[in-house]
């Protein structure tokens, strides 16, 4: 196919993988971090569904003034400082110390147990999830599942992570996800009341065990004991992500409020071009909302569950 020109002079061009068929925006924890902090940052931006890999061979990647970066924390670094961008401004030394070493504990450990989860042992499961079309695509994403499965047994054991036992990684998993959820305790995001660049790492990844991986130890711990995780993933995603409805909702993780909004959502759009406070209706008309409204005028901000509203759920069942 012919690559279309690419003009990307004072607009952020952002280079990912193609959406998947399950209506999650990306099955890359760091495609979804990316795009989830253009929108927490409200920056406009286009996606550009190449493939492509950057020159480091890297994904995502963005284009920015026809300059190159790659790396999502290079990427953020980047835009902080031609845009003047920053969610860590209410962030003390402290606090942003914290918020790193949670980044770096979700980037380079708890990472590499969802890849194995995602790409090894529900393997199965992820190539429904993988998008491609045409007369060969069952054969494509056959090979392309299993040259990734190849890649990620083989960068995993580079790594260390991979040496050890299935059972041993699942122990691994679990200790983060416990530590994400010790840490967030029954605050609206990790740092606090505001949202920060952590929250948009930690809920790239933990989305993907939310709403990725049916069946498995994550999904069933984050869904059950962690219940303060799947709360928070279910508030980021309505107040960042209003156009994205899962057809497998559990209204468990909403108030009576957000339950209204969510009969509402229409499906995950491919925008060429998205700004979260402006965009278009289903007759494509343009129409403003505010940051914490969706285009129903219903609230995403209020989304948490009285604790005690849960405890009395599980006690019925």
């Amino acid at each position: 196919r012919k690559e279309q020109e690419l003009d990307s002079k004072d607009a952020i061009i952002l280079h990912q993988f193609s959406r998947p068929t399950n209506g999650v925006p990306s099955l890359s924890p760091f495609c979804l971090k990316m795009e989830t902090y253009l929108r927490m940052a409200d920056l406009p931006y286009q996606n550009y569904f190449d493939g492509k890999l950057s020159p480091q061979g890297k994904m995502p990647w963005i284009e920015y003034n026809h300059k190159k970066v790659s790396g999502t924390e290079f990427i953020i670094d980047f835009l902080e400082e031609k845009l003047g961008v920053n969610l860590n401004k209410h962030l003390g030394p402290h606090e942003r110390a914290v918020s790193r070493a949670v980044t770096k504990m979700v980037e380079e450990h708890f990472y590499w147990t969802l890849a194995y989860c995602q790409w090894v042992e529900n393997l199965h499961e992820t190539r429904k999830m993988v998008s491609l079309f045409g007369p060969f695509s069952d054969l494509l994403k056959w090979i392309f599942c299993h040259l990734t499965k190849g890649i990620v047994k083989r960068e995993m054991y580079g790594h260390g992570i991979g040496r050890f036992s299935e059972e041993e990684m699942y122990t691994l998993m679990e200790k983060d996800m416990r530590t994400l959820a010790g840490l967030l305790g029954d605050k609206k995001y990790i740092m606090g009341p505001t949202v920060s660049t952590v929250d948009a790492t930690v809920f790239g990844h933990l989305a993907q065990a939310m709403w990725t991986l049916p069946g498995t130890r994550p999904e069933r711990l984050i869904k059950g004991e962690l219940i303060n995780l799947a709360m928070y993933c279910e508030r980021i995603r309505r107040k960042f992500w209003p156009e994205w409805h899962h057809d497998d909702d559990n209204t468990l993780y909403e108030s009576e409020e957000s339950s209204e909004a969510s009969k509402t959502y229409s499906p995950l759009q491919d925008f060429s071009f998205y700004s979260r406070t402006e965009t278009f209706d289903e007759e494509g008309n343009s129409i403003s909302q505010t940051p914490d409204t969706d285009y129903t005028g219903h609230s995403l901000f209020d989304s948490d569950v009285d604790m005690d509203e849960y405890r009395d759920h599980e006690q019925y069942k």
